[in-house]
């Protein structure tokens, strides 16, 4: 993709598709729907004032990878992941001057469909400021939430809820308030395992209970570098296509 489109509503995105921004597109005033699909990449885009989600990943899509995308000024969520939709990858990305960030699972009574799915990582985003779901999870678990960092986010960074399982490992929070947690709003308590976080004026968060063991192997980078790591790569822009 090249230049910017505007547009309104959300776009769908069919199965075994990639699209990918050379550098400067843009998409203004929409998003992108992927529903149903599977083996799906969104690259290298920036999303500013979207009326309704940037992303939205629903109805049991598999095999999708978000990455090195920015987000900024939209109504609702930036990468939205809901209703049965598994092994999904978000990294590398900016979010800024935006609330409502990343929701996994929409509702406290879509148990049914979520249960066993919701299972995705979250790594390398730079939560700059974007103010809470940094992400707040239902059902999902294992959820891997590893070597993000989070800039002054004036809600809270991460949420556990409704029985999901949260490993939030190697992150680095600086002026965060509320770094995790369980439970959030009207949502009971998840499990969150917090392990080789870095901690800038913001206190240790909330955790509690056990989580599903990670199925793949990865390689963690020291807490304490992720902030030059992230801020350095994070992003459209930051890639050759």
């Amino acid at each position: 993709m090249t230049g910017t489109i505007t547009c309104s509503g959300m776009l769908r995105v069919r199965s075994n598709k990639t699209i990918i921004g050379n550098y400067g597109a843009t998409i203004v005033g929409c998003g992108l729907n992927v529903s149903g699909d599977r083996n799906v990449i969104i690259r290298n885009l920036t999303f500013r004032n979207w009326n309704d989600d940037a992303i939205n990943v629903q109805e049991s899509a598999t095999n999708i990878w978000i990455d090195h995308n920015s987000f900024s000024n939209g109504y609702d969520g930036a990468v939205d992941i809901k209703r049965g939709s598994d092994f999904v990858t978000v990294s590398w990305n900016r979010v800024f001057s935006h609330d409502k960030t990343m929701l996994l699972g929409h509702s406290d009574d879509n148990a049914s469909q979520d249960v066993g799915h919701l299972r995705v990582s979250y790594h390398h985003n730079w939560f700059d400021g974007s103010n809470q779901r940094n992400p707040r999870v239902r059902f999902g678990n294992p959820v891997h939430v590893y070597n993000n960092y989070y800039r002054a986010n004036g809600g809270y960074g991460v949420a556990s809820t409704e029985n999901a399982g949260v490993l939030v490992e190697g992150n680095y929070f600086e002026n965060v308030d509320d770094p995790y947690h369980l439970g959030e709003g009207d949502s009971g308590p998840g499990s969150l395992v917090a392990r080789n976080n870095h901690f800038v004026n913001s206190p240790t968060g909330q955790a509690g209970g056990s989580v599903a063991s990670i199925p793949y192997p990865y390689q963690l980078d020291t807490a304490s570098n992720v902030k030059s790591i992230v801020t350095a790569g994070a992003g459209a822009g930051k890639i050759t296509v």
